[in-house]
């Protein structure tokens, strides 16, 4: 029986009230980008403005695609499909109706695309974009239309790869996302190769990047490990022979660990990379391309780097027109906090400007571009109103301490390297872990904690600043005076109490200062908040003679206290999801060392013995420390030499 309509209109008022009540106070971090952001900006052009060059689009594919239109209708090169059936696998019921749906199975998977193109003789170099896993019939290549028009404008030739076959309930399939990618190229060098067609000659082999969202984003990862060994990790009677110029990978927002062959991690060296995530994001709610970011390893002497960008307010979806705000589907919305997420345009601006801006950097030889990876507001002008944290590493980094390698506190990553604290309240290594806290970034760190407040004295009385000392040995200390210091370094919420007050033996005659007899002593003054005081401290640099040379590290980039982001509606949920109401994410700071010399008279930078941090611009705080080294701009620095093991002088361990 159906209850009469006045009824059903006030169940419905009161499931509306009901909800409303359950949501939570929108919370976020108040803005410090207009401080942050008001520096000079760099003088090159905008790698996110349109470039000058006329570009067309075309699409490539089977030809006889039953769901995709365009792939069956406009295709200018038609494409013979491939067998991934080895790489992928599914119960019977599965396979019989996607192949129902799509009218093909894992055993003749199209190789399907849109391509955006630069229109001129070239070579121009490439750059294949994957998505990730979304509603298979709501197809999703079609939403990075916005980057491949950008970039063709700007020389580059764009494929969004069509994967979408791929996407579904299907799992642990990023191996054969990854596969299908490199296929692709097979195409392009045939193309490339051929003597007729509209991409003879014109593409540019010898750099390449792959672009992948959510999956996508570790499934180009993966294809760059898979281009350079010779078998299939989980079936070796399947044969790689590609050996692709791929010089790029950019991850966004990407998933880590769904496919780890033998339950390895899989490994990833000698490639630029860039991974970008948003704080808000709906879907991968940790930011796991950290994980990605700390594996990378640079081992053959050339010249790489790697990038990450964590953007606040940024969510999952909107870096894919066709994926929207709404990142677990249309139905989210009503579970998903959308109040503050950033404008989708602003997102989607702010990776134009780094995206094309890393590959100029890294594809054309741009290195002029450098700059605003090693610090951010170098792009000032370029990048959206809302806040960054970035991290930065460059193949010449040479670490000192990087926590990873023993229980020890007191040594670092070099043989010699010795750390001392002196009145910390907290001094400890530790794993870093993600919001969530049951997961982990696979790399260790060192917890400092102080309080310069003396328990007892007036508010205003400090003892001696806490600190930190690196002392090094000969072998590092000797090193360049055109080098720079680097370290990466996040505050916490964590506030240690006051420090003890020293003892005093001698007796004081009180009766002035004693409470009249039944009076009440009046309570201490309570000292401010430090976790609302902006956050810094003074970086030092010692030399052989002991001339020291200081700097705040405030000047080489914005010391922030974690960003607020709660994801989702209702408070109750938020806080059984997330332990935390945060991501620790550390951010690099690359300090030039001549900047050092220049404030410090006679100091020598060629002769440094130790490295400092001293926590006397903060009263009280914690912050999280990690890869403290040096980056040498010569490469003849880091020139690999097969006669030294990893621990000669002046090499690490990592």
């Amino acid at each position: 029986m159906r209850p009469p309509r006045r009824r059903v209109r006030r169940i419905s008022v009161l499931l509306v009230a009901g909800a409303t009540a359950c949501t939570q106070p929108l919370r976020l971090t108040p803005d410090d980008s207009p401080v942050v952001l008001a520096g000079a900006a760099s003088t090159l052009p905008n790698p996110g403005a349109p470039g000058t060059m006329e570009w067309r689009t075309l699409y490539y594919g089977s030809g006889e695609d039953r769901r995709r239109a365009v792939f069956r209708d406009s295709v200018t090169i038609t494409t013979k499909p491939v067998d991934a059936s080895k790489l992928v696998s599914m119960p019977k019921d599965a396979e019989k109706s996607r192949r129902e749906y799509w009218g093909f199975d894992q055993k003749t998977f199209p190789l399907n695309a849109r391509v955006w193109y630069p229109v001129g003789d070239g070579p121009f170099p490439l750059v294949l974009v994957v998505h990730g896993n979304h509603d298979p019939k709501d197809f999703s290549d079609p939403g990075y239309g916005w980057l491949g028009e950008h970039l063709a404008s700007r020389g580059f030739i764009v494929a969004s790869i069509d994967e979408n076959f791929l996407n579904g309930s299907m799992r642990q399939e990023n191996d054969a996302r990854a596969w299908m990618l490199l296929k692709h190229l097979e195409r392009w060098r045939a193309w490339n190769d051929s003597s007729a067609g509209p991409f003879r000659g014109k593409v540019d082999l010898r750099s390449i990047a792959l672009v992948g969202h959510s999956r996508g984003g570790e499934a180009v990862a993966h294809a760059a490990t898979f281009n350079r060994i010779p078998r299939y990790p989980d079936d070796a009677t399947v044969t790689f022979d590609f050996g692709f110029g791929i010089k790029s990978v950019i991850a966004i927002a990407p998933v880590d660990g769904q496919y780890r062959p033998a339950g390895q991690w899989m490994p990833l060296e000698n490639v630029n990379y860039l991974v970008v995530h948003g704080s808000h994001d709906g879907d991968v709610t940790n930011f796991h391309g950290l994980r990605q970011y700390q594996r990378l390893r640079f081992t053959d002497g050339n010249r790489w780097f790697k990038s990450a960008f964590y953007v606040y307010r940024a969510n999952h979806g909107q870096w894919n027109t066709v994926w929207g705000n709404k990142d677990n589907g249309p139905s989210s919305g009503r579970r998903l906090d959308l109040r503050g997420l950033l404008d989708p345009e602003e997102q989607r601006q702010f990776a134009r400007v780094v995206m094309g801006g890393f590959l100029e950097a890294t594809l054309r030889g741009q290195r002029q571009y450098l700059p605003m990876f090693r610090d951010h507001r170098v792009a000032s002008a370029w990048l959206p109103r809302t806040m960054f944290v970035t991290r930065f590493e460059e193949s010449t980094f040479r670490p000192v301490a990087t926590f990873d390698e023993d229980v020890n506190p007191a040594t670092g990553t070099v043989p010699g390297v010795v750390l001392e604290g002196d009145s910390l309240s907290t001094w400890r290594e530790n794993t870093v872990r993600f919001r969530r806290g049951e997961d982990f970034v696979n790399t260790n760190a060192v917890w400092l904690g102080w309080n310069n407040r003396v328990a007892g004295a007036d508010t205003a009385t400090r003892g001696r600043p806490a600190r930190l000392t690196i002392t090094l040995p000969d072998s590092v200390g000797r090193g360049r005076a055109d080098a720079s210091l680097v370290l990466s370094l996040a505050p916490t919420r964590d506030v240690p109490g006051a420090r003890a007050a020293p003892k005093d033996t001698t007796k004081q005659d009180t009766s002035a200062t004693r409470p009249a007899r039944g009076a009440k002593a009046p309570p201490p003054p309570k000292p401010p908040s430090d976790t609302l005081v902006p956050m810094d401290l003074t970086v030092e640099l010692e030399d052989a003679a002991g001339r020291v040379a200081r700097q705040p590290l405030s000047r080489y980039g914005p010391v922030r206290r974690p960003l607020e982001a709660r994801i989702l509606r209702r408070g109750d949920r938020e806080k059984a999801n997330f332990p935390n109401t945060y991501e620790l994410v550390l951010q690099t700071y690359v300090m030039p060392i001549s900047e050092f010399a220049a404030s410090a008279r006679d100091f020598d930078p060629a002769r440094l013995r130790a490295v400092r941090l001293v926590f006397d611009r903060t009263a009280s705080g914690t912050v999280i420390l990690d890869d403290v080294g040096f980056a040498h701009p010569d490469p003849a620095f880091f020139t690999v030499d097969a006669r030294r093991g990893p621990d000669a002088p002046g090499e690490g361990t990592r």
